[in-house]
């Protein structure tokens, strides 16, 4: 069984005999980012599996399988086995969000995904999680350099800079973003709300993570914001 992960078009392959190490150091070692954990994340094959864990101690990860139908929320000191072939890895440290491709040749799962739209409330379905329109033109503008740039880094955007690409005060995407937040909330996403520190590029970071990784949003999608209020509720 090997294993493989991909970043920015470099391939790095994982010795199933020696952990490989993510983060300021190791076999994929990242940029000299000061937010970022000098060792991040660790992949390992133990009884048969090749397991994930984080071990950050402020930072958490997004996983999701190929066709975003299912998603973890990796926090730190947390520990998932890697069962699909091919699973998206997404992390935000300071301004910086990371994607990189983790490939398994003997997947132990193989998913299926269901992706409807309502043509008569143009409203995106994943599972049970429904975005009204001016609720998607939010996460789309949020998540537009991570959809532009698959696969390498990105920033996420300021509040205030959406809401004026968006052409809304900032007092509306504040609440706009506050209702984004709590309906995926009750969906039981994790990692959008919390302490103070949380309120800001920390929850606009988690949110950019989950709606790429489980296709709540695609790069498709991205010509609603050259003409934005075509598209608001």
């Amino acid at each position: 069984m090997s294993l493989a992960v991909e970043f920015v078009g470099e391939w790095f392959h994982v010795d199933p005999n020696e952990p490989f190490l993510i983060g300021r150091e190791g076999p994929l070692e990242l940029d000299d980012n000061p937010y970022l954990h000098r060792k991040f994340i660790v992949i390992s094959y133990q009884d048969g599996l090749y397991w994930i864990d984080n071990l950050g101690s402020r930072l958490s990860a997004t996983l999701a399988d190929e066709n975003g139908q299912t998603q973890a929320y990796l926090s730190p000191g947390a520990r998932l086995p890697l069962v699909y072939a091919r699973t998206t890895l997404l992390f935000t440290a300071g301004p910086t969000t990371y994607e990189m491709t983790i490939v398994n040749d003997e997947p132990a799962y193989a998913p299926t995904v269901t992706v409807l739209e309502d043509e008569d409330t143009g409203q995106t379905t994943i599972g049970p999680v429904e975005l009204t329109p001016s609720q998607e033109l939010l996460v789309l503008a949020l998540s537009e350099p991570v959809l532009t740039g698959r696969g390498t880094t990105s920033s996420i955007p300021s509040s205030a800079l959406v809401a004026e690409k968006l052409g809304w005060p900032l007092t509306r995407f504040n609440r706009k973003l506050d209702h984004v937040c709590e309906k995926l909330t009750r969906h039981g996403v994790r990692g959008l709300h919390g302490g103070p520190e949380k309120l800001a590029v920390n929850r606009r970071a988690r949110l950019v993570e989950y709606a790429v990784a489980t296709r709540l949003v695609t790069a498709d999608e991205l010509f609603k914001l050259d003409d934005p209020r075509s598209y608001d509720d």
